[in-house]
């Protein structure tokens, strides 16, 4: 019987069409009385000359009506546009956002109940005058149905534009904004489908640790290639989706193009060419071996990574001090061992613990990195607190109490803490090889992805753990004397840096009160510590109390600041440099003009971020490289944590940031930078 209900739906919907088209509708920007209420948009009605401006035809079903998908599926048809436009002028053909699904008699219709906008954009040519008259008309044929009825449809719309300074108020910006985010975006790698016995497989790209939504569900554009009702499978293999389905009779394209919905409103746009798409099942070997390199080359990569990290502002004098105990305290042999491998063990559980964390926040569907934490103004609080205490130790105002069970362990106990803490205080600096290492873990299995973690530790901790094992090395570290007491109130300078440093990101991310906030807080931190160091100078020890009055302090610091973020929207407004804010469809719109683009992702926290902002991104020799070439710059500010850039960062197979992306003019896929700039690499990269 499906036959019969597809052909009485082309029946009526060609008769109806043909007698709408012969009574158009009066011009107007919005019909109402209709089953759909349809309004030409555009985003600027005066769009500067040598621009493209996006129009969305803004649709409203009425309750219990649908209007039907490029593709319609089996029954019904798209809406045909039928474009009146001044000289010159061009429009793209629609890009639909993602459909729902109905089955109606075994028939499988993609549709839209629910508010949509299929979005257009136009072109103005070059050379024309402001105040230039630009009227734009718009003859829809269309097909909105109900339960039991289907009806043709016609609306004549029309809008006027006029050649102006192409300015978007931000009203109009923040509602496109929204359209374009239910647009499907365009998946820049490659994707493959095979039809054999009559089944269709699609392999599609897609890191393995990303996000999909259980009903992931695959949509064809080109008509002819699956059976639109039958069930549809969507597998995980690595770092792709399979789909699997039935495919229709006849079907043989070269090339297949669809979407791919990821989740509520969120599509890729796929394009696959035909070849070879093993199953899932005969892929699973060839995975496990692909899945051991991988993991290999990732750890490798961490390791050396986290190897990096010592010479960081924050984690040097931790180390310096630990490995100039080894001198001070004339360990023995298995002694220093025990030590190494108690500080070891800390700092790689931490690393382990973070990742673990990363790993199942993910899986949750929470789009989170590396230090993560910090973007949260009450973990800076916390930070900022322990930064500073470590500044006054390190300067001589108290001794760190050595708790009895340190005592007993014989210093692994300590080692262990010490590790821990060096681990934990590294957590907002990265560096080169570790990038690229943390986003290949979260595409990898867990058991490997928390081994990627576990190889960061370890090159974390190789210093301390050579000097540990290796007579030779702890023969060459200098004798102890009185010139270690004056090169620990040194090691204070890099830490002192460090807390302000991280008093300036909480006021960053929580504003001026919570910074005042965050001060008041490190000054009754002082005095308690003060008070302390006066204590054990006399003898008394550190002090059940003054303990008590610390955990306090972190208390009411963790209690008071608030954890919401203010906005940032008038941070983000005023960006260096002539750069915009980053955002899909931003990006889009200026790789669709064919402007090369520069996007990097920052964070206030990041430490790595803000040296290469002021070394190389900001200098006047990039700058003048990049006007001369018509770079556009995008800064994507990650400080807060926006899923939807965490997402975006994600795809790129990152962790987090820094991330540096350049779009050349017409290539597919950006040239992902190094996470180490130079005003040489990025003033050359408009010319290669």
């Amino acid at each position: 019987m499906r036959w019969f209900h597809y052909a009485m739906v082309t029946v009526v919907a060609v008769l109806g069409l043909s007698a709408a088209q012969a009574e158009p509708a009066a011009p107007d920007a919005g019909l109402g009385g209709r089953h759909l209420t349809m309004t030409l948009v555009a985003e600027t009605e005066h769009p500067a000359a040598g621009s493209n401006v996006t129009l969305a035809l803004a649709t409203v079903p009425q309750p219990g009506w649908h209007g039907y998908w490029e593709n319609p599926g089996d029954a019904g048809f798209p809406a045909k546009l039928d474009w009146s436009l001044p000289k010159g002028v061009t429009v793209s053909d629609p890009s639909y956002p993602v459909p729902g699904r109905l089955v109606v008699a075994d028939l499988m219709n993609y549709v839209f109940d629910k508010p949509y906008a299929p979005l257009v954009t136009l072109s103005v040519p070059a050379g024309l005058a402001q105040g230039t008259a630009l009227p734009v008309k718009l003859h829809v044929n269309y097909l909105v149905c109900s339960a039991t009825v289907c009806v043709p449809e016609t609306a004549d719309l029309a809008i006027a534009l006029t050649v102006g300074d192409g300015v978007i108020s931000a009203q109009a910006q923040a509602q496109f904004d929204a359209w374009h985010r239910a647009v499907p975006r365009p998946l820049d790698a490659k994707s493959v489908f095979q039809i054999a016995g009559g089944t269709i497989r699609i392999a599609i790209p897609y890191p393995a640790g990303a996000a999909v939504a259980k009903d992931a569900y695959f949509y064809p554009i080109t008509p002819g290639m699956i059976d639109y009702a039958k069930p549809q499978s969507v597998v995980r293999d690595g770092d792709r989706l399979v789909v699997e389905t039935k495919a229709a009779a006849g079907a043989g394209a070269a090339s297949l193009k669809g979407v791919l919905q990821i989740g509520a409103q969120q599509g890729l746009l796929v394009t696959a060419a035909a070849g070879n798409v093993a199953s899932v099942a005969s892929m699973a070997s060839a995975s496990r071996d692909n899945v051991w390199l991988a993991t290999a080359i990732a750890f490798a990569g961490a390791m050396l990574g986290g190897l990096i990290l010592n010479i960081m502002p924050c984690v040097f004098p931790i180390l310096s001090l630990k490995a100039l105990s080894l001198a001070r305290g004339h360990l023995d042999e298995r002694a220093a061992r025990h030590e190494a491998l108690a500080y070891t063990g800390g700092v790689v559980a931490v690393c382990v613990g973070l990742g673990a964390a990363i790993l199942a926040l993910r899986a949750g569907g929470t789009a989170v990195g590396w230090a993560f934490q910090l973007q949260d103004p009450r973990a800076i609080v916390l930070l900022l607190l322990l930064t500073v205490a470590l500044s006054l130790n390190l300067g001589g105002l108290f001794e760190i109490p050595t708790p009895a069970f340190v005592n007993r362990s014989g210093g692994a106990g300590g080692a262990f803490a010490t590790g821990a803490l060096a681990a934990f205080i590294a957590t907002p600096c990265t560096g080169p090889f570790m990038g690229a290492a943390l986003g290949a873990a979260l595409v990898l299995p867990w058991p490997a992805a928390l081994a990627v973690f576990a190889g960061l530790g370890l090159g974390l901790a190789l210093p301390f753990l050579a000097l540990g094992f290796v007579p030779a090395l702890r023969k060459r570290l200098p004798k102890p004397g009185m010139w270690m007491e004056t090169f620990r109130r040194i090691l204070s300078v890099p830490m002192w840096l460090t807390a302000i440093a991280l008093a300036w990101v909480l006021g960053k991310e929580a504003g001026v009160d919570a910074l005042a906030l965050g001060l008041v807080l490190t000054l009754a931190l002082a005095i308690v510590l003060w008070v302390a160091g006066q204590r054990q100078r006399a003898g008394l020890g550190f002090g059940v109390v003054m303990t008590l009055l610390l955990l306090g302090v972190a208390i009411v610091g963790a209690w008071s600041v608030n954890g919401r973020h203010p906005d940032r929207a008038d941070t983000a407004a005023a960006q260096p440099g002539g750069a915009e804010p980053f955002s899909e469809a931003r990006l889009e719109s200026l790789r669709k003009a064919g402007r090369p683009v520069f996007v990097y992702f920052t964070a206030d926290w990041c430490l790595t971020c803000k040296v290469n902002e002021k070394a190389a991104i900001e200098t006047d020799t990039t700058r003048a490289a990049f006007a001369a070439h018509n770079v556009a710059v995008l800064i994507g500010d990650w400080t807060n944590g926006d899923p939807v850039m965490g997402r975006f960062i994600e795809a790129h197979n990152r962790a987090g940031v820094p991330l540096y992306l350049y779009y050349g003019p017409g290539t597919g896929q950006p040239q992902v930078l190094p996470q180490v700039l130079s005003s040489a690499l990025l003033a050359s990269l408009p010319t290669k």
